[in-house]
């Protein structure tokens, strides 16, 4: 009997990183998705990317809006991304006070992930918080750190 050839090896690693540095302007979202874009081609499921996307809107529009209420338009918001076969990472930085990202979502979120209160508020982070398998916001040495992490396979 003839042996079967073996099989090829594939490398099933993959890993993309890319940062990008934005001015203090709600303007400025429309350049951030462009930028986002980019990671279309990877290997993200299609539906996983919108969610992610969705959830870099969010998260780069509190930082805006929130974070970075009464500070200069010209304090930098950091975005990096890190996506490989497995996962994707969005690192969101913000020069602001900084929130206790937990206890915000134990007021905002019932244990299930859905909404407490019917005004808008925490929207955003309910969009996030739904969307990633681990969600974090933490100091580091470039500020606040918001981090989502996302598995696919």
């Amino acid at each position: 009997m003839q042996e079967e050839p073996a099989a090829l090896h594939t490398d099933l690693t993959y890993q993309h990183t890319n940062q990008i540095e934005i001015l203090t302007d709600p303007t400025a979202l429309k350049s951030v998705l462009a930028w986002f874009d980019q990671f279309q081609a990877s290997p993200i499921p299609r539906q996983i990317w919108l969610q992610c996307q969705l959830a870099l809107v969010e998260g780069f529009t509190n930082a805006v809006r929130h974070a970075h209420a009464g500070l200069p338009a010209n304090t930098p918001i950091h975005i990096e991304v890190s996506v490989s076969a497995q996962a994707i990472d969005i690192r969101i930085w913000d020069q602001g006070p900084g929130f206790d990202l937990n206890e915000v979502l134990k007021t905002k979120l019932k244990a299930d992930g859905t909404q407490i209160e019917q005004d808008e508020g925490g929207r955003g982070l309910k969009i996030m918080y739904l969307v990633a398998d681990q969600l974090t916001y933490d100091v580091d040495q470039q500020g606040n750190c918001l981090h989502l992490h996302k598995t696919y396979a």
